[in-house]
């Protein structure tokens, strides 16, 4: 298409873009190094591209476990998900969103983070997908922009997108993977997943929290320590929530305390040191 890359055209936030041609027919410009430079075991890999007369397709790699969704929501028929598998599709998600973040030049907004942009291979490895909506940003005027995201995961603070506001929509997931709740259900008084958990946490009803599909299988220290921090990620306000940096840290230390054979149950200090605010969570976008 751009005949070995022979003209270039300009250099910015994207990279080279090359000056190229379809079939000898169509001028375009092309952006190479944005899908190129993007490769991580946490990020679903673009193998290749189909550009045939008219069938034009963008091809992945293939993930054999469908999407976390479709595994919280029991549709599959199978086990349910225990919850140290289930901590460590969230730390394999959450680094993934690091990459994007740290790891790449210009920093990468992924803009769409849900449950059902997070795929499992064979053996559950979570990668995050569909890009569709990914842009580079630099900081500046240029660190924002709009677009519309799936209801329930749309940062209620601004509206816009940037790093922060894919911590929030994380959030909203890690919620999601802690309660197997719907995050917008309109048959529940609080519909939006955040003003629901604020509200079972300050009637102290935490028995309803967990997934019941979990029959509390699980160490109480690292639920409480998950739930802090997706109630932190989730905060209205960017300014106090944590990087994806410091929820990678975060959530590995809660997959070690589940990973632990000591069987010390800390429910009780968890519960006393944690209260939330029900007007200080956002409401159903």
């Amino acid at each position: 298409m751009t005949k070995n890359f022979q003209r270039p055209l300009g250099e910015g936030g994207f990279g080279v873009v090359y000056h190229g041609d379809i079939n000898g027919s169509q001028q375009v410009a092309v952006k190479v190094e944005l899908l190129l430079r993007v490769h991580h075991i946490n990020l679903v890999n673009l193998v290749g591209y189909c550009d045939e007369r008219d069938h034009l397709a963008l091809i992945y790699e293939y993930m054999s476990n469908k999407d976390l969704k479709h595994h919280l929501s029991g549709r599959h028929g199978g086990s349910v998900l225990k919850w140290g598998t289930r901590l460590q599709i969230a730390v394999d998600a959450a680094l993934g969103l690091e990459y994007l973040h740290t790891g790449c030049r210009p920093s990468m907004v992924h803009r769409d983070v849900k449950s059902t942009n997070i795929l499992l291979d064979e053996q559950f490895t979570a990668k995050i997908a569909d890009f569709g909506l990914s842009r580079s940003f630099q900081l500046g005027d240029e660190s924002h922009v709009s677009t519309v995201i799936a209801p329930g995961y749309l940062d209620p603070e601004t509206g816009r997108l940037a790093e922060m506001s894919d911590v929030y929509s994380f959030g909203i997931v890690l919620l999601e993977i802690i309660t197997n709740q719907r995050v917008i259900d309109q048959a529940r008084e609080q519909s939006h997943i955040t003003e629901w958990m604020a509200f079972m946490l300050n009637r102290g009803d935490i028995t309803r929290i967990m997934d019941p599909n979990l029959h509390g299988d699980y160490n109480s220290r690292s639920v409480w320590r998950a739930l802090e921090l997706a109630m932190m990620c989730a905060n209205p306000s960017s300014e106090k929530r944590p990087s994806m940096s410091q929820v990678v840290i975060e959530l590995k230390e809660c997959l070690r305390s589940e990973n632990k054979t000591e069987g010390v149950d800390s429910y009780s200090s968890f519960e006393q040191s944690m209260s939330f605010d029900t007007k200080a969570v956002p409401s159903a976008r």
